[in-house]
């Protein structure tokens, strides 16, 4: 099958419609979903603290012991500014990519593969520095937390990307870059190749032309999202480990950090974790990775759905009638 045949996200949508739906889906998706990615952060960044062990524990104990907005929601600020932006970059990508493979009527699984990849590559120029502010300020917590040592101790993001920039310098908004790109390259070309395949089969069986209802656009949607966000834990183990460790002494009192430190290399890291933890330390956060990418994955692609067709109904900024001028 070629990639024009059955594209659930194609359309021939003016591209800045395509792009500001998908910061609205994205955007949205990563807001109601934080403080299920902050429990994972903890798990991931603390392997031995047995109260962040279970997702549930892990959950209660953030909320009752550091509460919602500076527990759960740690990370928040530089999380919706990287979001929305990163979203919209990668959704213009993607949307480029499917666009110039149905001209030249290319493999449809290639072209979503491939637009995963190139839709991530470019918009991660915006969101790894937000990536490395939010992780750091999630494995922290609130300020001068007195229930967890991570060896940060942050006021705030402002607070944060100044002692960042002055301590460390502005490559160390870039740490765990590669092992960034390392996990969310191959999560997004596999999320959305996965999406479109069962996307395609939902609309199979309900009958092309017909509307396939808003339980069948999240179940596809949770599909791809939680399988490639299963496959790639390792990888996002490895990036949030590499982001978070504590290389230099810091002036924050608290115990010293025990986790090894880790390569810059990913296949270095992966073996070191393997290893020293097994197993358990290389996917260690899975199922509140499982759970945060597929139900992110489920709201952002319906609300991008549903943001596209309102667009496309009204079209707010008249693109469609200066496109058919052009033509």
């Amino acid at each position: 099958m070629k990639a024009d045949d059955t594209d659930s996200l194609s359309s021939q949508s003016p591209l800045a419609y395509v792009v500001l739906s998908g910061g609205i889906g994205g955007a949205t998706g990563d807001s109601v979903m934080h403080s299920l990615d902050t429990v994972k952060t903890r798990q991931q960044g603390a392997p031995h603290a047995l109260k962040y062990r279970s997702m549930l524990r892990a959950y209660s104990t953030l909320y009752l012991e550091e509460g919602f907005f500076r527990g759960l929601y740690a990370g928040f600020t530089p999380a919706l500014l990287g979001s929305f932006p990163a979203t919209c970059m990668f959704f213009g990508t993607y949307e480029t990519t499917k666009r110039i493979g149905a001209y030249y009527k290319a493999p449809d699984t290639f072209v979503h593969l491939l637009g995963g990849l190139l839709g991530d590559l470019v918009s991660s120029v915006w969101y790894v520095p937000s990536e490395v502010l939010k992780t750091r300020l999630q494995l922290q917590g609130r300020h001068n937390n007195p229930h967890f040592y991570s060896g940060y101790n942050y006021k705030g993001a402002r607070d944060a990307l100044k002692t960042i920039y002055r301590k460390e310098g502005v490559g160390a908004l870039f740490f765990g870059y590669k092992a960034t790109l390392a996990r969310d390259l191959p999560f997004s070309g596999l999320q959305f190749a996965f999406y479109e395949k069962f996307h395609q089969w939902a609309q199979d069986y309900v009958g092309h032309g017909k509307d396939m209802g808003v339980g069948l656009e999240l179940l596809t949607g949770a599909a791809g999202g939680g399988l490639a966000g299963i496959i790639t834990t390792p990888l996002d183990v490895v990036k949030t480990r590499l982001q978070t460790q504590i290389t230099k002494p810091t002036s924050v009192g608290g115990p010293t950090d025990t986790r090894v430190i880790l390569s810059d290399s990913v296949l270095r890291s992966l073996a070191t974790i393997w290893r020293t933890e097994r197993f358990a330390g290389l996917f260690s956060g899975v199922w509140p990775r499982f759970v945060w990418t597929s139900t992110q994955s489920s709201i952002m692609l319906l609300l991008y759905q549903t943001a596209l067709k309102a667009f496309d109904a009204y079209d707010p900024f008249n693109l469609e009638d200066h496109r058919q001028k052009l033509q």
